[in-house]
């Protein structure tokens, strides 16, 4: 399973996991954050990854947690 590393869109940001998750769950954009992705930079949301394991980097960028 690979993993791929999310921040969040259009200037968002998050104090805690949980709000993170609440909007991943809601379908918000976010944007992957892994150079050896070829889709590196491009937003992306929940309905668009099946299957993929989808860690969020939040608080700054100086948090990580797991969104599924």
């Amino acid at each position: 399973m690979t993993v791929i590393t999310v921040i969040p869109a259009y200037g968002r940001d998050y104090k805690s996991a949980a709000a993170a998750k609440k909007d991943w769950l809601a379908g918000k954009d976010f944007i992957i954050c892994d150079i050896s992705s070829q889709w590196d930079g491009k937003p992306v949301n929940q309905e668009q990854v099946v299957g993929q394991s989808i860690m969020v980097r939040y608080s700054k960028l100086t948090k990580i947690a797991r969104l599924q």
